[in-house]
């Protein structure tokens, strides 16, 4: 052989032929090109190596075939029997000598008979060398890619069915084993377990038994046996011999490395292993560059600068980092047709996207890598670069050139094209250019000159929208297909389908007709699919070759060509043997979302998909989210009538939601994509009034969002200074919809044609109550549907989506189909239902294919319900408009398309899909159908009805019941569904519910309502918390459940005395000068000051029922927010009005309101700061048109809020027309204000005041302040400055029933009434008929005085009196000893508050006196001591003549300043008349209570009560049967009847008797039905039936307290420690259980079952019908458990630390608000939740105070297990807050603890950090405490302050991140928030 000059010797690939022998194929094209000379001929040589040098001769002999030597060995050629299964053109022209070393083994092999492994990292290599060896060898091939859905008949044997009868047709085993081929199984590591073992016989023995009856046989067996036997009778024993030439050709990846199934031992044992690493670094160097002809050193550098970087990346320690496998085999292909001025970071970013696979760290490592080799040079700005034309060439058919303007530069290329007219750029008018989109089409244009694309981008980010536009730009017709999750290989390349004569057959996927057609295919969603179902393409990918199920082979276009020529075939000859060329121009483009690092296989925030093995198969590209200006560009120009300024509010929104690092605003930004923006954009062009706000709330969804999320977005648009739009309350009556005559339908203010359909059956009717909440929905729905969106309703469950749904589609006349999904729906049960007839299978549209045809509505409802995966083939649907259906039929919306495609439905334009789903998260655990396909439909959240709308709804349901119910149980479900969205109660109580009871109401009035609420609350009987929890919540709004009728618990009545006429009044009016005094008055104006802004605070009045467990006059309570020093002086009622000094306050609240509005008016009352003056204040209410205004006023120095003079005092009987009186104790003035003029009229008298009664507007009673004289005092009725003076004075003179009895003693009124008793009632009170003016007078001798014909009427008035016994000023304060210490020793002064009214309505008087007022012992018997009370509300009835004492109860607290409160009232509580009838009383502890007092309303309420219990009258139930006569009964019988009706019992003999067996009767057993023969039956009572007895109820009491005990012993623990951890525990012991209830279920969530395929028994898997038809096996599925993904990641649990406040302030402060013993709650919380969960759950507790920040309280890997332990680490907390330094480390252990989490291995992580940080007071800024809390993005931090001085933490929440601080003003509230943070993180996606 001949060398070469120099001194190494240069070897290469040597042939020998005859001459003129044309070599078919056997090396490639450029070197078979005639050469005739004899000998050698050597072809460009390769490097020498160790194993010396290997030389590669084809030598051909005249007797036998060709031989081919490889260094030593040799191989003797065959002729091939079927030349075109021989690989062609896979020798390259010059051999690396690497490859010819791989070559040479693989031969050695083959000549020993064995089968070959070729393992090495994911590429095409592996396969090229197989194939090398093949095309040397001149062997026939049988390709198969393995995948998770290889099935044995894959391989074996498969049956198809011909003309009625199934036939087994060979697969690639057996017809490489008969036909001597060699078997290239690629992938092994992707099929599942138990497929391959089929094979392991054939490996071995050669021998395999087929299912056709057939035995495949070794060659030398067989020839043996052939010597024996005929070759006919081995043919009758159904005998087959394997050929000798069979080999198996296996190529693998190695796993553990790689993900895959690790190889099977007995497998792995029958082959021989070669490692087939990446070329080495020379020869790959070398190889390019004489490719490149280049001797430019620059570039040279260049190339050995990106191999290096290659090879470092393949190396073991990157993989050890975690880093992929640089795809090596990519890089020659780029780097031959790259443009010189791409920078190599941008040329390594898309053969390595290693920003979007990787983490921080791996990043890093990867640009150290980079700067290593001097490759960072893409730093500096990528050149803009544009597409500037697109042309097709002339010369050649499917290229065209391109032209890119780069950095001013024009640079031409060819790229593959399509075959239509490409469109020129920015032509399209739906597409609008953006300068970043422009950039990327053109680099999109560089990579195509080489290979397939990948662009991965966030969803809704424009991906689809520019893969069409590169199509468009090059002619080509685009193929979308969607990919799915559960997609098998064969829904990729070819499905199984029936001819019409029964035959079986496969039909091509799009994916493989556009690969013949030359299309460019769109993989959309290849993030989704699994890894094992794509490995099938990668050949396609690589080589461009493709084979199929049915034996069809696709070729690259040049290897056809070959084929075609050396062979001298015809196409149609080829395509007799099923071969095809794929189209030169045919191209992939992959769509893919960004792959989530770090996250497992099973993670529901999606998966890194982007592995080595993906790495090889595309180039890739990121689209980058768009810049705020380009998005403004877009949204301007495909919307152009947008409000700008709504547009840009969006933006900035959008933007900054975007670039924070927070993962839950990253979670909002996904929602607001630049899809869901275009479409906000549509809509707000067209109704522009809309607010910013309510869009981005309807697309965020935020009703549904968890608690901090739905902050995190509050916050977000309040600092875009996004207003919220108020709730439209006014104007709700005008929604209302009606169809006009013209067929038109309005719904609010958005009209539309009313539809006229053909099939009118299916428009759906539905009883339907208006109400505005869902005609509001309604009118948005509307809206969007005009628009052309399709919509998602989301909401809980029974809020009536489906109902709304309904109607509107009824109002809309849209006929619609109906289609629900669930947990077993797949993708091809969505579109078709396959079913067999007479043998051929037919496929049924489903509803979805109906609507589409028909242009139906199609309603899906449950779409959470199905796996993602299925619903997200809609969005083809939506998105694209096409679908490709499973019997090869396509969904396309241009008509024009159709009528190319024989196969095409058209989808209708009238089509549209309304989707219903449950909200996502606990309780539903639906799939999260919102997250993954929210944002291509207009999203409608449904609420449950406001109280307002849901009443009038629930009365339409229910006229007949009564409103009081339907108004308790509004409240009550309104209560009971704000705390599901608080988390407190896990499941949302919703309008179904309540409509449900209602019904039954209805139709049952006799039931009580406490009854029928158990209807719903059943469910929740045995989980003892959540019952607490609703009985509650039901007790405060007044349903009495569990109450018993007989519990009523009204006051005792007593006698009233007699009433007797106990004297006169007459006024005196005749001519005597003296007596008849004139007034005279003055007017001057008041001086206003102010007005005074005053903070008004709302609280939320938790208000309770009382009437819950018994009856009693008690109707509700609640408390006002005042603080401990606060004294109540006054309560009025219009409102409910109450006042308090020290500090002056004014409380308001509705007698059935939610909330109390407080005012704290120090800032007006000045002088409430000296300690001495005790102010106190009264109010007023006025009347129309000052509604909801008050007067107050102070009596010690008077100032009324309007003006000051001496101590006076108010009258405000007539406040509601606006005007007061004053007056001062022994003056002669009196003071008329006129609130609404402004004026103060004051009128002069002749005597000295001691009080004023106002007994008519224009009639006064005065006292004469020594003597107790009367006076009355008449006016004009409206005092006008000019005539004044008429006020007249006439003495009132009282005379006793009969002179001679001595003067009669004055009477000093304490109250009297300003209008009269009713006729009725005066005529009740006097028992006898009257009719007279009247007024009610009290004072402290009777129980009340009637004065007749008073102040009206001029003669003597007579006084009609009730007496009482003993005088009420005669009784001393005798007070208990407790009660002196409490009041401060006795009543110093007169009090100010005379607590007396009368309710004349009622014909009552009611007082509030002292308990040593009352007489206790005829009220209560005498062995019961009396309850401690406030005081006894007095009634006296003058109706019934009876008197009765209510208890007042108790207060809670009680004012430190005795002495002051002493002054205000006799008895503790003050009272005032409720508008409604009835009295308010407030205690002085603040406690509100009101009271009902009135006969006839008490009466009415006990029937209302009594109804709700419902009447149980304990009868037993009897169950009547009607039968005919003539029906022949025989077991049981009536019996016979006794003529003397006599009593029978047993004896199964008498009708009617009481306890026998199987006659009729009453008690007794086996009777046909009950008979009643009248005879008392001894029922045993309900009461006796309940009662277990004592002693079984003591030793169940005992058995318990033994267990604990014994519990105790176990751990150690003593009682007393055991009652203090009880403490905690109970504190929070609902939030554990509610945490516990979540964690389990999502436990059970995760472990939901698969469907598992391809099993033997289980339901008809419908995809396999065809299979199943042909008599296969393995055709059924079943559910199990899928064994988790080879090769995925473990699941690591979550990581939790809480950092706990133990600084001494915690200690200091604990006695004013409990800040530490709520904080040991919550760690209390923290350890009892996740007890047991530690696999999920990996805690620690840590604590910081002054002493440090890393205080060990619980340590991760030693977690307390039982009460003992938890109760040693909360002592520990609160020993060092005691005894600890001060200082404080909250911001050190924040950091310490983010970063010493970050560096854990965990799913996610968490610091909770619970502070009272006074961060102001060490000088912390907020800011920096924000930087901190963020400062890794891995680890969600939350802190928890409690709440400190004034609004410092509130202003500290504000400049915290959203969703990420907790201000806990009460500290009860912090085991909540905990709560809630785990509720709306940690579990949203454990």
């Amino acid at each position: 052989m001949r060398s070469n000059s120099s001194t190494r010797p240069q070897v290469g690939f040597h042939t020998q032929s005859e001459a003129g022998n044309t070599r078919a194929g056997l090396i490639s094209a450029p070197f078979s090109s005639g050469d005739s000379k004899k000998g050698k001929r050597q072809l460009k040589g390769s490097y020498q190596s160790d194993s010396g040098i290997i030389c590669v001769f084809v030598t051909s002999f005249f007797a036998g075939g060709d031989t081919v030597k490889i260094g030593d060995v040799t191989y003797k050629l065959k002729t091939p029997r079927n030349p075109e299964l021989v690989p062609v053109k896979h020798l390259s022209d010059s051999l690396p000598q690497m490859m010819a070393q791989h070559l040479r083994w693989i031969m050695q092999k083959d000549l020993l008979g064995q089968d070959v492994f070729l393992i090495g990292p994911p590429g095409p290599l592996r396969r090229s060398i197989a194939m090398q060896y093949l095309e040397l060898t001149k062997r026939e091939v049988e390709y198969v890619a393995l995948s998770r859905d290889t099935t044995e008949t894959d391989l074996k044997q498969r049956r198809e069915i011909r003309s009625g009868t199934a036939f087994y047709i060979d697969q690639c085993a057996v017809r490489a084993a008969t036909q001597g081929r060699v078997l290239v199984l690629e992938g092994l590591e992707k099929a599942e377990r138990n497929v391959l073992p089929v094979l392991n016989n054939l490996l071995e023995n050669r021998e395999m038994q087929l299912e056709d009856g057939r035995f495949l046989m070794a060659a030398e067996r067989y020839d043996k046996l052939l010597q024996e036997h005929t070759k006919e009778e081995l043919d009758s024993w159904k005998i087959v011999r394997v050929s000798e030439d069979f080999r198996v050709i296996a190529l693998g990846l190695p796993v553990p490395k790689y993900k895959g199934n690790p190889l099977d031992p007995p497998l792995r044992s029958r082959f021989q292993a070669r490692d087939i690493y990446y070329l080495p670094f020379k020869t790959a160097i070398l190889k390019p560059l004489v490719l490149l002809h280049v001797s430019c050193c620059l570039l040279y550098v260049r190339v050995s600068q990106l191999l290096s970087l290659a090879t470092t990346l393949c190396s073991q320690e990157s993989s050890s980092l975690g880093l992929p496998d640089f795809p090596m085999d990519n890089l020659l292909p780029v780097l031959h047709n790259t443009f010189p001025m791409l920078s190599s970071q941008q040329l390594v970013q898309r053969l390595y996207p290693y920003n979007s696979i990787l983490g921080k760290e791996g990043r890093s490592a990867v640009e150290g890598v980079l700067s290593r080799f001097e490759l960072l040079d893409g730093r500096r700005q990528a050149a803009p670069a544009t597409v500037t034309s697109v042309s097709m060439t002339k010369d050649l058919e499917g290229r065209a050139n391109v032209t890119l303007s780069v950095a001013d530069r024009n640079v031409s290329f060819q790229v593959p094209a399509g075959t239509k007219e490409p469109r020129p750029p920015n032509s399209s008018p739906s597409f609008i250019s953006t300068p970043s989109h422009s950039q990327l089409l053109s680099e999109m244009m560089q990579s195509h000159m080489v290979k397939d694309i990948c662009l991965i981008g966030a969803k809704g980010c424009g991906k689809s929208v520019l893969a069409r536009e590169f199509g468009e730009m090059l002619g080509y017709s685009i193929e979308p297909v969607m990919l799915y999750q559960d997609m098998t290989a064969r829904d990729l390349l070819q499905q199984r389908y029936t001819l019409p004569n029964g035959d079986t057959a496969w039909r091509l996927s799009p994916l493989v007709t556009a690969a013949i057609e030359g299309k460019l295919l769109l993989l959309d969603g290849i993030h989704r699919v699994n890894l094992g179902t794509l490995a099938v393409l990668s050949r396609l990918l690589h080589d461009r070759e493709l084979d199929l199920y049915d034996g069809t082979r696709l070729l690259r276009w040049d290897r056809y060509q070959t084929i075609k020529e050396e062979l001298q075939f015809s196409d149609e000859q080829l395509q007799e043997r099923s071969i095809f060329p794929i189209h030169p121009s045919f191209r992939v483009l992959a769509l893919a979302e960004p792959p989530v690092v770090g996250a497992g296989s099973s993670s529901s925030r999606g998966q890194q998909w982007l592995g080595p093995e993906l790495l090889t198969m595309f180039l890739y590209h990121t689209v980058s989210p768009l810049g705020k200006a380009e998005e403004m560009d877009l949204l301007q120009g495909l919307t152009p009538n947008v409000p700008q300024e709504a547009a840009e509010q969006l933006l900035h929104l959008t933007h900054s939601l975007r670039n924070t690092n927070d993962p839950t605003a990253q979670s909002l930004a996904s929602s607001l994509s630049t899809r869901q923006l275009l479409r906000i954009c549509r809509r707000l062009s067209l109704y522009p009034e809309e607010s910013v706000a309510h869009a981005v709330n309807k697309a965020c969804l935020s009703r549904f969002l968890p608690s901090l999320a739905r902050a995190c977005l509050e916050k977000s648009l309040s600092n875009c200074s996004i207003q919220e739009a108020p709730e439209p309350t006014e104007n709700t009556q005008d929604y209302s919809c009606k169809v006009h005559t013209d067929g038109v339908l309005t719904i609010g203010s958005v009209s539309a044609p009313v539809y006229n359909p053909s099939e009118k059956m299916k428009v759906p009717d539905v009883l339907f109550y208006d109400n505005p909440q869902h005609m509001m929905v309604m009118e948005n729905m509307l809206k969007d549907f005009l628009l052309g969106e399709h919509l998602l309703l989301m909401g809980n469950q029974g809020v009536g989506k489906n109902k709304i749904v309904d109607r509107f589609l009824h109002l809309l006349n849209r006929p619609r189909e109906y289609l629900q999904l669930h947990r077993d729906t797949t993708v091809q049960t969505l579109t078709l239902q396959p079913s067999v007839r007479d043998g051929i299978i037919t496929y049924e549209d489903s509803p979805l294919v109906k609507a589409v045809k028909m242009g139906h509505i199609l309603v899906i409802d449950e779409a959470d319900k199905a796996p993602t995966n299925v619903t997200c083939i809609l969005k083809t649907l939506v998105e694209s408009r096409e679908m490709i259906l499973a019997d090869g039929r396509r969904i396309v919306s241009d008509p024009r398309e159709a009528k190319d495609r024989p196969n095409a439905i058209v989808m209708h334009p009238d089509f549209r899909m309304l989707v219903l789903a449950n909200r996502p998260g606990f309780p539903f655990l639906g799939n999260d159908f919102f997250g993954s396909l929210g944002d291509i439909f207009s999203c409608h959240a449904v609420d449950n009805p406001k109280p307002q709308a849901e009443l009038a709804m629930l009365k339409q349901y229910g006229p007949d019941v009564p409103d009081a119910t339907l108004q308790k149980l509004v409240a009550a479900f309104g209560e009971l569904r704000s705390m599901a969205d608080q988390g407190t109660i896990t499941y949302p109580y919703s309008t179904r519910e309540v409509v449900n009871i209602v019904k039954h109401l209805q139709k049952f009035p006799g039931e009580g309502l406490a009854n029928v609420v158990r209807n719903v609350f059943d469910f929740d009987s045995y989980n003892k918390d959540m019952r607490e929890v609703l009985i509650e919540a039901l007790h405060k709004h007044g349903i009495p459940i569990g109450a018993k009728t007989s519990s009523v618990k009204l006051a005792k009545e007593l006698p009233l005395p007699e009433v007797k006429m106990t004297g006169y009044w007459t006024t005196n009016q005749s001519g005597n000068a003296r007596r008849k005094l004139l007034c005279p008055t003055e007017t001057h104006t008041i001086d206003i000051k102010g007005p005074v802004f005053l903070r008004v605070q709302s609280y939320p009045c938790n208000r309770q029922e009382s009437r819950a467990l018994s009856f009693s006059e008690e109707k509700a309570h609640w408390q006002i927010p005042m603080n401990e020093v606060n004294i109540i002086c006054d309560v009025t009622t219009k409102d409910v009005y109450v006042a308090t000094c020290n500090p002056v306050s004014l409380f308001s609240m509705k007698e059935h309101g939610e909330t109390i509005q407080v005012m704290e008016l120090y800032d007006v009352f000045p002088r409430t700061i000296s300690g001495v003056w005790q102010p106190f204040v009264t109010v007023a209410p006025l009347g129309s048109p000052l509604d909801g205004q008050v007067v107050l006023h102070e009596e010690q120095v008077g100032v009324s809020c309007v003006f000051q003079q001496g101590a006076h005092k108010m009258c405000r009987d007539f406040a509601h027309k606006n005007w007061l009186l004053f007056y001062k104790e022994d003056s002669n003035q009196l003071e008329v204000l006129d609130v609404l003029e402004g004026r103060v009229h004051s009128i002069s008298l002749p005597i000295n005041l001691k009080s004023v009664f106002l007994v008519a507007e224009d009639r006064w009673l005065l006292l004469e302040s020594n003597t107790n004289r009367k006076f009355l005092l008449t006016k004009p009725m409206h005092m006008a400055a000019e005539n004044t003076g008429v006020c007249q004075l006439h003495s009132i003179s009282e005379d006793p029933v009969s002179s001679g009895h001595g003067a009669v003693e004055v009477s000093v009124p304490q109250m009297l009434s300003s209008e009269q008793l009713p006729n009725e009632n005066l005529s009740a009170a006097l028992d006898q008929r009257i009719v007279s003016p009247n007024r009610v007078l009290a004072d402290t001798a009777s129980f009340a005085r009637v004065v007749v014909g008073f102040p009206d009427l001029m003669s003597p008035n007579e006084v009609y009196s009730f007496q009482r016994p003993v005088d009420l000023s005669d009784m001393k304060s005798s007070r208990t000893g407790a009660q002196m210490f409490l009041k401060g020793g006795l009543h110093s002064s007169a009090v100010k508050q005379q607590n007396c009214v009368s309710l004349l309505s009622a014909n009552q008087m009611v007082r509030a006196l002292p308990p040593n007022k009352v007489p206790l012992k005829e009220i209560y018997p005498k062995d019961i001591t009396p309850p401690m009370t406030a005081a006894y509300l007095e009634v006296t009835d003058l109706n019934s003549k009876k008197v009765k004492y209510i208890p007042v109860p108790r207060s809670m607290s009680v004012s430190p300043y005795t002495n002051w409160v002493s002054k205000v009232s006799e008895s503790d509580v003050l009272m005032a008349p409720l508008r409604s009838g009835g009295v308010v009383t407030v205690d002085m502890g603040g406690y509100v209570r009101l009271w009902e007092t009135g006969l006839d309303t008490l009466q009415r309420s006990l029937m209302e009560w009594r109804n709700m219990i419902g009447s149980e009258d304990g009868r037993p139930l009897q169950i009547t049967i009607e039968r005919e006569s003539n029906l022949d009964v025989t077991a049981p019988k009536h019996g016979k009847i006794d003529p003397n009706n006599a009593p029978h019992v047993g004896g199964n003999q008498w009708a009617g008797g009481t306890g026998g067996r199987d006659t009729a009767g009453l008690g007794g057993k086996g009777g046909p039905y009950r008979l009643d023969a009248g005879h008392k039956v001894y029922q045993v009572s309900q009461a006796e039936k309940d009662a277990v007895p004592e002693d079984v109820r003591r030793a169940a009491r005992e058995m318990a307290e033994k267990a604990f005990k014994e519990r105790l012993k176990e751990i150690d623990m003593s009682e007393y420690d055991a009652a203090t951890y009880e403490r905690f525990s109970t504190a929070v012991r609902r939030q554990v259980q509610s945490l516990r209830i979540i964690l389990d279920s999502l436990q059970a969530k995760g472990k939901e079952r698969q469907w598992l395929k391809n099993q033997a028994l289980g339901e008809l898997d419908d995809a396999k019908i065809i299979d199943g038809l042909a008599g296969e096996k393995a055709i059924y599925k079943r559910r199990g458990e899928h064994d988790p993904e080879p090769g995925s990641p473990q699941q690591k649990p979550k990581r939790l630390r809480v950092l706990a406040d133990v600084s001494g302030s915690m200690y200091r402060f604990n006695g004013v608000d409990s800040r530490l013993e709520r904080s040991m709650e919550a760690v209390c919380m923290v350890m009892e939740a996740l007890e047991s969960y530690e696999d999920k759950f990996k805690y620690d507790i840590v604590g910081h105070s002054g002493d440090g920040y890393d205080i060990e309280l619980v340590r991760a890997d030693k977690v307390p297990k039982n009460n003992k332990q938890r109760l040693k680490v909360l002592k520990t907390m609160h020993a060092h807050a005691q005894f600890c330094m001060s200082g404080d480390y909250t911001l050190e252990g924040t950091a310490a603890s983010i970063k010493e989490l970050a560096q854990e291995e965990a799913d996610e992580h968490f610091v909770v950090v619970l502070s009272d940080a006074n961060l102001e007071r060490y000088g912390i800024r907020p800011e920096r405490f924000a930087q901190v809390l963020t400062s890794d993005p891995q680890v969600n931090a939350f802190a928890i302050f409690i709440g400190s001085l004034g609004d410092q933490a509130e202003r500290l929440q504000k400049t915290l991140p959203a969703g990420r601080s907790f201000v806990a003003m009460d500290t009860k509230h912090i085991p909540q928030i905990l709560q809630q943070i785990f509720t709306s993180t940690m579990l949203s996606s454990a």
